[in-house]
């Protein structure tokens, strides 16, 4: 693929993230993003290296054009994108490595994440996870596990549906789109 549809297909995984991202927070999905989704397209398209350009462009535009809390975030989608570049390298991302990366996205992004929410905004980001986050901070759960808590939970079902969507996405566009190589 030359850099023309390089650049071209790591800014559509931007406009994919920034959309049902939008999406979903317009909707109050409180547990389910999908602003990473054009993040995991384009790592599994192109690698880890442009899943993570994708990722972390997003979060930094997003910032720009909405909202300025998602730019400290920028570090987790870079790392889903290398995470998903690498696993899609070595393995075909069909339905079940789709699950299993999901998984391991749903810990990573919290691990991630979370010492940003609660270094950067205190833990409190206005998302789903602040209600639940509130509730065990009122209930004597310490800060960090208190905003841990919530964001793998959401997670695990984002990032699992997230990348499931892709696989089914993957295995529609097989015939016209090459994976990464190995």
């Amino acid at each position: 693929m030359n850099n023309t549809r390089k650049i071209t297909f790591v800014s559509l995984g931007i406009a994919i993230n920034v959309v049902l991202g939008t999406i979903t927070h317009m909707l109050k999905f409180s547990s389910l993003y999908l602003d990473t989704v054009g993040t995991i397209f384009t790592a599994c398209i192109l690698g880890p290296v442009y899943g993570a350009i994708s990722g972390g462009l997003t979060n930094i535009i997003q910032g720009i054009i909405t909202n300025p809390k998602t730019m400290p975030f920028a570090l987790v989608n870079i790392v889903v994108g290398l995470v998903v570049g690498y696993i899609a390298k070595r393995y075909e991302f069909n339905f079940k490595t789709a699950l299993i990366t999901g998984i391991i996205l749903a810990i990573v992004a919290p691990l991630i994440g979370t010492p940003i929410a609660v270094y950067v905004f205190g833990g409190i980001t206005g998302d789903g996870n602040d209600v639940i986050f509130t509730w065990l901070v009122k209930s004597g759960q310490k800060l960090m596990p208190a905003a841990f808590i919530p964001r793998v939970v959401s997670n695990i079902i984002d990032k699992i549906a997230s990348c499931i969507f892709v696989s089914f996405l993957l295995v529609r566009l097989k015939p016209i789109i090459p994976r990464a190589k190995a």
